[in-house]
């Protein structure tokens, strides 16, 4: 039987990335801090995957035919993620983000109008700086804001493992993800519908940019298939089809049945995908390894529907508590 550890994973996509293993035959074992309860059916270990020690020491001997790193966000991590796991497994699979093209979070990143592929920026000549206070997001602060720190971390986290992963590695760039509705817990397709449903206007950039957007489930899948495959180096994982701001606004008003509204953002209280700048990936490289991507338009009405139910749901509940 073969077994993947996944480090993270206890919530929204991580959880269908489980199941989907689980499904297949794989022994799955979840490292995390045991914040919230694991999935039925799986080893839990926990330990803080930062400490090298504490890591080290509660995984003991075990090895795994692959590992699929949730919640690698920092080259500190990454470094201790090739020690910890050198001799416990051949396969790394990082989950990354879209959020390493933005130029906003680096002058080394290039503007492009056009889907971006994985080349534009390349781990393997990406400076990584260990000596900052990756470990302390407050004094980091003082380095970079929150948008650039969770990018840099990523792209640095990628350079680690492009220079010195003692395994065969992959970062799965993601887009946006949506769907799950009240497992969604970044509430960005809420804001949405929350605004639409209410007649309030939605702030977007008065030339809103496309943008692209995954399945929670196509994501988990995606994952699911980098642990067995041997692609090397960075993937983007994005479903067909960029949207922008107004496009996902008028498609929860045709669902809701109302008319959505307007108003020019104002610098940060843009909507959430509200961007001034293209910002789409290319999913050429995935399409030709054979990944599963679906097309945008196909599950977006469904997981809109999701966000809608759940909205009504949390508000049944609140109308409950005020009797």
């Amino acid at each position: 039987m073969r077994s993947v550890c996944i480090i993270g994973g206890s919530r929204y996509f991580g959880l269908h990335l489980v199941s989907l293993l689980q499904r297949s035959g794989v022994a799955v074992t979840l490292v995390n801090r045991g914040s919230a309860a694991p999935p039925p059916g799986v080893e839990h270990i926990r330990a803080d995957r930062s400490d090298e020690a504490a890591l080290t020491a509660a995984l003991g001997g075990r090895t795994f035919d692959a590992v699929v790193d949730q919640v690698l966000y920092t080259p500190a991590q990454a470094a201790v993620a090739c020690r910890v796991f050198a001799d416990r497994t051949p396969r790394y699979v990082m989950t990354s983000t879209m959020e390493v093209y933005d130029p906003a979070t680096s002058p080394l990143v290039p503007a492009s109008d056009a889907p971006v592929a994985e080349g534009l920026v390349d781990p393997a000549g990406w400076a990584v700086d260990l000596t900052l206070p990756w470990h302390d997001p407050r004094a980091l602060a003082r380095h970079f804001d929150a948008a650039t720190g969770y990018a840099e971390g990523k792209r640095q986290a990628e350079a680690v493992l492009a220079r010195s992963a003692p395994f065969s590695w992959a970062s799965v760039r993601s887009a946006h993800v949506l769907g799950g509705g009240a497992r969604d817990f970044t509430g960005r397709l809420a804001h949405y519908v929350d605004l639409v449903a209410a007649g309030h206007p939605v702030a977007v950039h008065p030339d809103a940019r496309p943008t692209s957007f995954v399945h929670h489930r196509e994501i988990a899948a995606v994952l699911a298939r980098a642990a067995g495959s041997d692609a090397v180096g960075p993937l983007n994982a994005c479903s067909h089809g960029a949207l922008t701001a107004v496009e996902i606004s008028d498609l929860v008003a045709e669902r809701i049945g109302t008319t959505a509204r307007y108003r020019a953002a104002d610098g940060a209280d843009a909507s959430p995908f509200s961007f001034d700048r293209s910002y789409a990936m290319d999913n050429g490289r995935a399409l030709a390894l054979g990944f599963p991507l679906a097309r945008t338009a196909d599950w977006l009405p469904g997981a809109i529907d999701e966000a809608v139910e759940a909205a009504a749901a949390a508000a049944a509940v609140t109308a409950g508590r005020e009797r």
